[in-house]
């Protein structure tokens, strides 16, 4: 053998051996990769895996389904048959009332008490020998609580008005709504440990059937009115006092206000108010209802 021919042969026999431990080498490293760390659930693996295996790529898992109608109202206030209210009203009211259900006319006084404008109002009914009937915010309950006691011991009716005043506790969930009407009775009762609430009004009337049926499981009646001489606008005692005049019926449901403001308007209209509803209707606070705690 040649050294040209020996050379060759020792070339192309190192080329073999150095092909196959290139080999063994790509072998041994595939075993001893580590496997893919598992991605967090829901998360799709690759770009042509779906996320969840029954939903195509780019979705969320599905709803649960939506349980049965059962024709009762809904979360929303909504029946669960027709999607309508259970009771509704083309008035708005839900079944607040809005008359006192006799001939007698019912004095109603909102937003209070306060230290200013209540007392005077307390004093003006007292002179006429009229009671009425009390609408009270639960905060100025609780910092007022002298105030209740004083409206109460004239034998006047009280009447839950929120805690503060909400003009949409209608529109929140009924534990929200049940909570608000709650705090506000304790502030309540925290001056006047015995007190019976018998109504509830939503403030500015913005009545649903949610605050309707929330005040009626705590037993109040939602009241309403039917006599409004905007007194918060504070229109002056002349107007006020004119509206309530000509407006006046029986079994109406006038609405004042005795806080909330400046309501010496409203205070000197009563001075023609009283006497003029005295002379033709039986003024009375409303009654207490039976069962009411």
């Amino acid at each position: 053998m040649s050294p040209a021919t020996g050379g060759g042969r020792f070339v192309g026999l190192a080329a073999v051996v150095v092909a196959a431990l290139l080999g063994s080498a790509y072998a041994l490293g595939q075993n001893m990769a580590p496997e893919p760390r598992p991605h967090p659930t829901g998360v799709a693996t690759n770009v042509d895996e779906p996320p969840y295996a029954d939903q195509p790529p780019g979705t969320t898992p599905a709803s649960p389904t939506a349980s049965p109608t059962t024709g009762r109202p809904t979360a929303d206030g909504q029946d669960g048959a027709t999607g309508q209210p259970p009771e509704t009203a083309d008035d708005g009211l839900f079944g607040a009332r809005a008359g006192t259900g006799s001939a007698e006319v019912a004095l109603t006084f909102d937003d209070g008490p306060d230290p200013q404008y209540t007392p005077q109002v307390l004093a003006l009914l007292r002179e006429y020998g009229v009671k009425a009937t009390f609408c009270v915010v639960g905060e100025n309950a609780w910092n007022h609580p002298e105030l209740i006691q004083a409206i109460v011991a004239d034998g006047h009716t009280l009447c839950n008005h929120s805690w503060q005043h909400d003009v949409l506790l209608g529109k929140r969930s009924p534990d929200v709504i049940r909570a608000d009407l709650l705090r506000t009775n304790a502030a309540i009762r925290e001056a006047v440990p015995d007190a019976r609430i018998g109504y509830f009004r939503q403030p500015g009337g913005a009545w649903t059937y949610r605050v309707v049926s929330v005040a009626r499981e705590i037993g109040m009646i939602p009241l309403h009115w039917t006599v409004d001489p905007s007194d918060w606008k504070a229109p002056g005692a002349a107007k006020v006092a004119a509206v309530v005049s000509a407006d006046a019926r029986p079994g109406a449901v006038v609405l004042l206000h005795d806080a909330g403001g400046d309501r010496q308007g409203t205070v000197d209209a009563l001075h023609n108010i009283l006497p003029d509803l005295a002379s033709r209707f039986r003024l009375a606070a409303l009654p207490i209802p039976t069962g009411t705690t």
